[in-house]
């Protein structure tokens, strides 16, 4: 009877702490990429076996789909932040800044999960591609959305191209994204900012 016992209790599914879990996934896919990182990995990283992984966040997709949340929710909230400014270039600065501080906390990895995730998932017939395109485009609309709002208020000149200046956004800190990445120090990033900032004429 005892024996029996001890082989249930070794069978038990391994006690884990999911937040603390996702967090490890956050970081390994950050660090390598979606492609580049393998279910050892994050087994290892989260220290759960892969039986545990599938049975709590499904298959690495799906992981990585919570992961995005995660980092959308938490290392990204500036850019919500930034919508709330009372002006279009208080808007533009807040999500720049935001975006070197991200890429240059020496607390996290090199440049930015989800720039580098679309980087590396390029056939446009893969699911993952088509969510990482509409997680940019709904970005993109939001703050065109906020442009057009400092139009009507008269914040942007009236001839001002609220789409083109949102795209214009998002490319610049995605470049800011991949600059990090290769090594781009932060005053040097700083730079590309003002420049930005400058080519906006606000």
């Amino acid at each position: 009877m005892e024996t029996r016992k001890s082989h249930r209790a070794q069978g038990r599914p391994r006690a884990f702490d999911i937040e603390e879990a996702l967090e490890q996934a956050l970081q390994m896919f950050w660090r390598k990429g979606y492609l580049g990182t393998s279910l050892t990995d994050l087994t290892e990283a989260m220290g759960i076996n892969r039986p545990s992984l599938y049975a709590t966040f499904g298959n690495k997709e799906t992981l990585f789909r919570k992961v995005l949340d995660r980092y959308n929710e938490r290392q990204t909230a500036y850019l919500r932040e930034a919508l709330q400014e009372p002006t279009a270039r208080r808007v533009i600065e807040r999500m720049m800044h935001g975006i070197v501080d991200l890429v240059t906390n020496p607390c996290n990895p090199s440049g930015c999960l989800f720039a580098q995730s679309m980087l590396s998932c390029a056939d446009p017939d893969d699911p993952l591609y088509q969510e990482l395109a509409e997680r940019r485009v709904s970005g993109e609309v939001a703050i065109h959305h906020r442009f057009e709002r400092a139009l009507s208020e008269g914040d942007l000149p009236s001839d001002t191209d609220a789409a083109a200046l949102a795209r214009f956004v998002v490319t610049v800190n995605f470049g800011i994204s991949v600059q990090a990445a290769s090594g781009a120090s932060r005053a040097e990033l700083l730079q590309v900012v003002q420049m930005a900032l400058r080519a906006c004429s606000l």
